[in-house]
Order: structure tokens, then C-alpha cells, then sequence
């Protein structure tokens, strides 16, 4: 006899995997908000590729992402971002983590609309400061009061997160049941589109 809750995590990977289709899975979000690690089970779940833009950005630069804040600065910074991102959406599905700053940019975001279904992990402040004050590795929060510079993030970048076309709120619990969350708003928004 077959065990009833695997049936249905089943049918839920199955469900999500065709509510897809051929399309990317764009997580976006601050950082901590829980993008590499969530979208690294939700890739294994739906049985396709996962890529962390950031990393790919380091892959092709040879470069820290901190090194290239320090060499070239922000701007030229999300210019390759933007460059890398265009040709990470340009073939799919895959599932791909986005830098804390990638969906900010204009010309990013218009690429992520146009490749993919983005799905914005909203997460509140204490939240995202316990998970981002444990490393130094984080250009933007080398500043005098870190957790100040991460709540001024919040309320300059949450409106424009909130264009995403799904939201899901990351909290303190297992990673597995966050990715769970991203496979049932995948499969919600899919059968409110066709309702």
C-alpha cells in the first residue's frame, strides 16, 4: 500500500513541474531572504537545473562579487549582472537565484518578466539579520551599523520586489517546507490563470 502524504508531495512536484512548463522559476529577494538554498531544494523537487546568478557572475568574471564592488562599483557591478541574467533566461526551465539587488535594476527586471515566473521570498528584518549577520561577506552591509543598512534596503527595495509575480513568505522553518510553498504558489498561480 502506497503512503498517502507521499502521493500527495508527489502530485504536488508533478503539479508544479507542469504548471511551469518551459518557463524559468526566478527567485528574487534581499539577502538571507533564503533565495540559493530554497531554490537549490525546489530545482531537486521539479527535477531540473539550478543556477545562483551570483555565483555564475563569479564564474565568468573570475571574481568575488565583493572584488568587482571594490574594482568597478555598483553601477558597472549590475551591468554585468544584467548581461549574465539575460543569458541565464534565455533558455529554461531551470530554477535561478537572483542577487538582492538583481530585480531592483530596470533593465534586469524586464528580463526576468520577459524569462521567467519571478517569486519574490519576503522576509522581515529580524529575520533576514539572522541569517546575514553571521558572515562578512555582504559589499552592502560593510557599513557602520549593518542591521540599519539592511532595514534601509527593506524599505527602499520591498516596493519594487512587490512586482514580482508571486510572493512567499520566508520564515524560521525548514527550508524543505519553504520549498514547498514555492511549488503550491507555482501551481496556484497556474490554475488561477486558467480559471
Amino acid at each position: 500500500m502506497s503512503d498517502p502524504l507521499l502521493t500527495v508531495a508527489d502530485s504536488l512536484k508533478d503539479r508544479a513541474r507542469a504548471a511551469l512548463g518551459s518557463r524559468n522559476l526566478v527567485l528574487v529577494g534581499l539577502m538571507g531572504a533564503g533565495k540559493s538554498s530554497v531554490g537549490r531544494i525546489v530545482a531537486s523537487q521539479l527535477g531540473i537545473p539550478f543556477i545562483d546568478s551570483d555565483h555564475e557572475i563569479e564564474r565568468v568574471s573570475r571574481m568575488t562579487i565583493a572584488e568587482l564592488f571594490a574594482a568597478y562599483g555598483e553601477e558597472e557591478f549590475r551591468a554585468l549582472e544584467t548581461r549574465v541574467m539575460k543569458r541565464l533566461l534565455k533558455s529554461g526551465p531551470r530554477v535561478v537565484s537572483t542577487g538582492g539587488g538583481a530585480f531592483i535594476n530596470d533593465r534586469t527586471r524586464r528580463h526576468i518578466k520577459k524569462g521567467g515566473l519571478s517569486i519574490w521570498l519576503k522576509a522581515d528584518l529580524d529575520v533576514l539579520w539572522e541569517r546575514v549577520n553571521k558572515r562578512d561577506t555582504r559589499p552592502l552591509l560593510k557599513t557602520e551599523n549593518p542591521k540599519q543598512t539592511l532595514e534601509n534596503l527593506m524599505n527602499a527595495r520591498y516596493p519594487i520586489y512587490a512586482q514580482a509575480d508571486l510572493t512567499v513568505i520566508s520564515r524560521d522553518v525548514r527550508k524543505e517546507i519553504m520549498a514547498d510553498e514555492v511549488l503550491k504558489a507555482v501551481v496556484e498561480q497556474k490554475e488561477s490563470a486558467a480559471s
